[in-house]
């Protein structure tokens, strides 16, 4: 083989392979825009049905608008009995995305849209979608604990209505709305890994249900949408402030890195990590236990200040490092992190699917199609002669 030749291993870093209405990640700014919105000022300012009205609909809903949609989606949570009892027959110890991803999979059995590819059939089957999630991630940890599970309550806002689906509990309105902000902070974030997987799929003419598993499935590694669930598991390994310091000189020691902290696009700090972190600092006070909250600005304070002094490079907050503690002083299990994830990211994957069926002048996507470099030169020059069987 020769060994001058480049090796092209980019993970597509760089490169632009579409174009799109829905997000801009400004990474040198710190700033993310759901279709021309701040996301921070979404968070502060509004419910995630709203949002999820402005990623499918292009617009902010008016007060009539946004009501339907909180009633479609409400009256969408139920899912088919049969489906329930798929996750009553799984192993107690499977995999919570695994059980998402088989889930979302079944439900596209029950849809009477899979057939039809039209922009108006895609938007109903992602309304759908968005509605289903949080019952499937919801039902599943009530199963694996033994317990039956709870019906949506229509009353009840979608982040509420995820709230007392997982504890049987209705929330009050602190806890919603930090919930809520979560949500629409997780909603949306441009051309991530998970959201190109679903449009990969989606330029195939799949429908709706195979790019969402696809999304899932992206979003299910460690190097996505785990990264939250590592931030809270290095926060209990941690355990104490007195240990942040040792922590911090062994990660620098070994090379290891320091969950949360680090982005790929971000060349700052990440915008959303600042709403959540006051949350969880709220909900470390109101449960009595601020450790969770105090240990992550500790280690977020000392593990910056290492990494300038011993790399002389800047690290920066991603949306993880608060996530992690806020989810967790929710009583949210710590394996449901990347299901709330995925049950928030449903909004920016649905705009997508939709936007690269339909969106532009032809509702045609165009079949997404790399080339790859040939490397394996196994006989040189010329091809490998083929040898039989029984002469090898």
């Amino acid at each position: 083989m020769d060994e001058c030749r480049p090796i092209l291993n980019t993970g597509l870093r760089g490169f632009t392979v579409a174009t799109t209405k829905i997000s801009d990640v400004d990474g040198k700014a710190g700033k993310l825009l759901y279709r021309g919105y701040l996301a921070k000022d979404l968070a502060h300012g509004t419910s995630f049905e709203e949002v999820i009205f402005l990623l499918l609909y292009e617009r902010l809903p008016d007060k009539k608008e946004l009501a339907d949609i909180k009633a479609l989606i409400a009256n969408e949570m139920r899912v088919p009995q049969v489906v329930l009892q798929a996750l009553e027959l799984s192993p107690k110890n499977a995999l919570p995305m695994d059980i998402l991803q088989a889930g979302v999979a079944m439900l596209a059995q029950h849809d009477p849209d899979v057939t039809e590819y039209s922009r108006e059939a895609a938007l109903r089957m992602g309304l759908r979608l968005i509605a289903k999630m949080p019952t499937i991630v919801t039902a599943w940890n009530r199963i694996r604990e033994g317990k039956s599970p709870v019906a949506p309550d229509p009353e009840l806002g979608h982040a509420a209505n995820f709230l007392y689906m997982l504890t049987n509990e209705k929330p009050d309105d602190d806890i919603t709305a930090f919930f809520n902000a979560g949500l629409v902070l997780h909603a949306e974030h441009s051309f991530n890994a998970s959201t190109f997987s679903a449009r990969q799929v989606a330029s195939t003419r799949a429908h709706m249900y195979s790019a969402i598993t696809a999304g899932i499935g992206s979003l299910s590694g460690e190097l996505h949408g785990g990264a939250n669930t590592r931030v809270m598991q290095m926060l209990m390994e941690i355990d104490s402030t007195d240990k942040v310091d040792g922590y911090v000189n062994n990660i620098l020691k070994t090379g290891g890195k320091i969950m949360g902290l680090g982005h790929a696009v971000y060349q700052t700090d990440d915008p959303r990590a600042y709403i959540l972190a006051p949350m969880s600092k709220q909900m470390g006070e109101r449960t009595g236990n601020p450790k969770w909250y105090e240990l992550s600005e500790l280690l977020e304070q000392k593990g910056k200040e290492a990494f300038k002094r011993e790399k002389g490079k800047e690290i920066y907050v991603n949306v993880d490092f608060y996530s992690a503690s806020l989810y967790y002083y929710m009583g949210i299990p710590i394996d449901l992190f990347t299901p709330v994830f995925a049950v928030s990211r449903i909004a920016g994957w649905t705009a997508h699917v939709i936007e690269e069926q339909f969106g532009g002048a032809a509702p045609k996507p165009v079949l997404y199609r790399p080339d790859a470099e040939y490397v394996g030169d196994y006989c040189g020059p010329d091809e490998c002669s083929f040898v039989p069987l029984d002469d090898r």
